[in-house]
């Protein structure tokens, strides 16, 4: 895979893991879920009302990628964020194994069960869909509804080569070569949240639309503790990337019949013809395509994204969405 395809679809090269499972280190008050194997996946609540659990990109990344830009729906609902394992404040675990995308399943339905929620409304962002929709194949009785952002496709096909051909269009042959000395130097660097922030300043502005500069997006992608962007970046994605294979889940999607609001840019770099395969593959999905719109809709686009995501929350179909 080309090594531009990093955080959101952060790095594929593998790179040896930690010989010592590891834990950031959190205050008291921070609120965990046993995940049963080991794993502590750390999470918090904000808001009142119906509850949303959000699932972040990466993998590897952190809640922190999208809490500032989802601000809005904790005025009408109670927000439950969850950091995946191998990233943020959950456990980084020594062995590969448990970082595969089944594991990743199994945590949020542990995080269910803590909450005590019958049923769930999954909000998902870039890669996090992958886990939303895996969740509702495995327990379609316990998903009320779902909203992806910006996602993956539901099979591979040539993902990969067409989104690594859009990036890196975007991009000059010095971005391209900075960006891949940053993507090397994470695993052995003094200083990781300093590299991070080099690189996401380099690499935010190719996945939004030409018109929107890059002070749109409010939340911060190098906030965890270093070890766990280090971790994320060079051990995590690889790991929960490859566990996916030659992913295809449209056979699978036929059982889902949560209603699902797909949000897509029609400038993001994921390609808006293999994003539409969730509409054909979910029996009652609709989508909102959005122009001068890229990777992040909901900072990008708010007064359009959050007035359709609060008219499918209330049980309706935004005016926007689409049935194909």
């Amino acid at each position: 895979m080309d090594t531009l395809l990093p955080l959101l679809l952060m790095l594929a090269a593998a790179a040896p893991l930690h010989s010592a499972q590891t834990e950031v280190s959190v205050p008291h008050a921070q609120k965990f879920v046993d995940a049963g194997d080991g794993v502590r996946l750390w999470y918090s609540e904000s808001g009142k009302g119906s509850p949303v659990i959000v699932i972040h990109g990466g993998p590897g990344m952190d809640h922190f990628s999208l809490a500032a830009d989802l601000a809005p729906l904790a005025r009408h609902h109670r927000v439950i964020y969850y950091d995946q394992r191998g990233g943020g404040q959950s456990t980084l675990p020594a062995d590969p194994a448990l970082l595969s995308i089944e594991h990743h399943v199994s945590d949020l339905e542990a995080l269910r069960e803590q909450l005590g929620l019958t049923k769930v409304t999954l909000l998902a962002h870039s890669f996090g869909p992958a886990i939303a929709a895996l969740y509702a194949i495995r327990y379609p009785e316990r998903v009320e509804r779902m909203i992806f952002l910006s996602p993956i496709p539901p099979r591979k096909g040539k993902f990969f080569e067409e989104f690594g051909a859009a990036l890196g269009q975007r991009l000059t042959d010095d971005q391209r070569k900075r960006a891949e000395e940053l993507s090397e130097s994470f695993e052995k660097t003094g200083d990781v949240t300093a590299v991070c922030r080099q690189y996401w300043a380099l690499m935010t502005p190719p996945r939004l639309a030409k018109s929107s500069p890059a002070t749109l997006v409010k939340s911060d992608f190098c906030s965890a503790p270093p070890e766990a962007i280090r971790y994320g970046m060079t051990k995590t994605n690889a790991a929960t990337f490859g566990s996916l294979g030659d992913w295809n889940w449209t056979a699978d999607l036929a059982a889902v019949k949560a209603p699902t609001l797909i949000i897509h840019g029609e400038e993001d770099a994921i390609p808006m013809a293999m994003v539409s395969e969730w509409v054909t593959a979910l029996p009652n999905a609709r989508i909102i395509r959005l122009p001068r719109t890229a990777h992040f809709p909901h900072a990008e686009q708010p007064k359009i994204v959050f007035p359709a995501i609060e008219t499918f929350l209330g049980g309706a179909w935004p005016k926007s969405a689409v049935a194909k």
